[in-house]
């Protein structure tokens, strides 16, 4: 999204050559918004959106099963800075990443 990044060629490559589909935890959406808003502007949190609406990205909610794990892992890694979004990054990908996999190729 910001054409300044130093990463943004590299950034993008991979999201033009990768077959999909891209999985985003629910918690994730409101932390992009907020950075993107108040860094990049208005325009560019409503371009994300609307990806978002348009279907561009998988939105995996938080199952239930995960806020102790979340919980677990904000616990067991207190003394660095993961936050509960952090955390359940790393619980969706411990905890389902099979059964995602495997959803998301089952789809047309």
């Amino acid at each position: 999204m910001d054409a300044d990044d130093r990463h943004h060629r590299e950034s993008l490559e991979l999201l033009r050559e990768h077959p999909g589909p891209l999985l985003v935890p629910a918690l994730v959406i409101t932390e992009v918004t907020h950075l993107v808003g108040t860094r990049l502007g208005a325009e560019a949190e409503v371009r994300f959106l609307g990806d978002l609406a348009a279907g561009d990205f998988n939105v995996e909610a938080v199952a239930a099963g995960d806020w102790m794990r979340i919980a677990a892992l904000v616990w067991g890694y207190r003394d660095l800075p993961l936050g509960t979004v952090d955390a359940s990054l790393v619980a969706a990908a411990t905890g389902r990443l099979i059964e995602l996999i495997r959803r998301c190729a089952a789809r047309p």
